[in-house]
């Protein structure tokens, strides 16, 4: 059976695009297209089922169709709208860093540590949207923070364990926290 830990969401499929069984995919990756695989992965009744690809094409920036193996009709592929898509991690080659992958979630569900492997927060999104990449966490007090996800300040990635352990710049935490013991100029008055 296939886990959610073996695999990275690349979007969600939309609709059935014809009468011969292609289906309409909205993508938030194309870090698909750079690999040569065999199958992408839909969540069907919360199991991960693999479907061979037979073609898939793009549409524009944010959607592609695909054709896979044996959904010919477009009876067959409406049950298949709605079903997120992944593709497994296996296939993604270790030099390819998904960090700067646009629009990529591959480290979501990661925890980040610092470099006495003390937890900080586990990573619930990364902010592209700039040119400096974030990691957007959620602490184990339910804090928010956001923190560089720059290589320099990388240690470790432990795949199996789902953990970055990082060193960062003393004071790096405080900047995204409201802390009532850092003096303010209301207290000079």
């Amino acid at each position: 059976m296939i886990t959610k830990e073996e695999v990275l969401k690349i979007g969600k499929i939309t609709k059935p695009h014809g009468l011969q069984g292609e289906l309409a995919f909205h993508f938030e990756t194309d870090i698909f297209d750079e690999l040569e695989l065999p199958y992408f992965i839909c969540e069907k009744d919360g199991i991960l089922v693999p479907f061979f690809i037979e073609d898939y094409r793009f549409k524009n920036d944010e959607t592609g169709l695909v054709k896979f193996e044996g959904i010919d009709d477009e009876k067959e592929a409406k049950n298949l709208v709605n079903a997120d898509l992944y593709i497994a991690r296996k296939f993604i080659p270790e030099e390819m860093d998904p960090v700067e992958l646009e629009g990529s979630s591959f480290y979501v569900g990661y925890h980040i540590l610092t470099k006495e492997k003390e937890e900080i927060g586990e990573i619930t999104a990364i902010d592209d949207s700039t040119e400096n990449i974030l990691f957007e966490l959620s602490t184990p007090d339910g804090e928010e923070l956001l923190i560089p996800a720059q290589d320099e300040f990388i240690v470790e990635i432990d795949d199996e364990k789902r953990t970055i352990t990082m060193d960062l710049p003393e004071g790096i935490l405080l900047l995204n926290t409201e802390n009532d013991d850092l003096p303010t100029d209301t207290d000079e008055e």
